[in-house]
């Protein structure tokens, strides 16, 4: 299969510490797409180098190495004030660890280039491997982003293989200081809501890999977990300000005001 060139549409994978399987990853995202890019964020697991390695012989990937762990949002940071500079539009993320559908890859960027001015969000469809505890507790932090959205139609708050526009993304990053680390995804959809991005949901499977096969995790529960809470409380203090002007603007049928 050869990968599909873009000037306009890159795929960013922000990594950290996933072993063999990143790279694993990569070659499936650069068998449907080009370029493809990758945020390695402070890795002591030697994938820096054997992703450099790749990129030596492969034109359409491209590799940046950071020197310490700083979290999935601050890498994907990195990697957006990159393609904003290098003039890209959009970024598909997805994770390294071999959850998310790279054969999907064409599907979800040939509809944000047909709307593109939406993100186009992952659905989530959890087979046998999803932990039931995780599956589960989703479902809060979905419904804690639909009240924060006035029921904008986001599905699924936490799954991170999406299509964001660049700038719009950038903005709302650059505006504040959170959304570095795990609470980037959620905290991401609420604000470029709150900017009149609208959603654009497609189904994509989620595979968790035991760990014989491959499979590395980060997500701690309470860590993360109280991550969420203090996130959500952040969001719902702001969202409870921004109200008045939000449903005027709904009433309106204004689009939501810019930060």
């Amino acid at each position: 299969m050869s990968p599909t060139p873009s000037t306009s549409h890159l795929v960013l994978i922000p990594s950290y510490n996933t072993g063999p399987q990143v790279l694993a990853t990569v070659a499936a995202a650069r068998a449907h797409w080009g370029p493809v890019w990758v945020v390695v964020d402070g890795s002591t697991d030697g994938t820096a180098q054997a992703l450099q390695a790749a990129e030596a012989a492969d034109p359409g990937l491209k590799v940046f190495v950071l020197p310490q762990n700083q979290g999935k949002g601050a890498a994907v940071l990195h990697g957006v004030d990159a393609a904003m500079a290098a003039g890209f539009s959009h970024v598909l993320t997805m994770d390294s660890d071999g959850q998310h559908p790279a054969g999907l890859i064409p599907a979800f960027m040939a509809a944000s280039v047909a709307r593109p001015e939406t993100m186009v969000l992952g659905r989530p469809v959890f087979d046998a491997s999803a932990p039931l505890l995780r599956v589960r507790g989703r479902r809060v932090s979905n419904g804690w982003t639909n009240l924060e959205t006035l029921g904008a139609g986001i599905a699924d708050s936490l799954y991170g293989f999406r299509v964001y526009p660049v700038e719009g993304l950038r903005a709302v990053m650059r505006g504040q200081r959170w959304m570095r680390r795990f609470d980037f995804d959620t905290e991401a959809v609420v604000r470029l809501a709150w900017r009149g991005v609208k959603p654009l949901n497609l189904d994509a499977p989620v595979k968790y890999l035991r760990a014989d096969e491959g499979g590395v995790s980060h997500f701690r529960y309470g860590r993360d977990n109280l991550l969420l809470t203090w996130m959500h409380t952040r969001l719902m203090v702001e969202f409870v300000l921004r109200l008045p002007m939000l449903l005027w603007r709904r009433w309106q049928r204004l689009p939501p005001f810019q930060d």
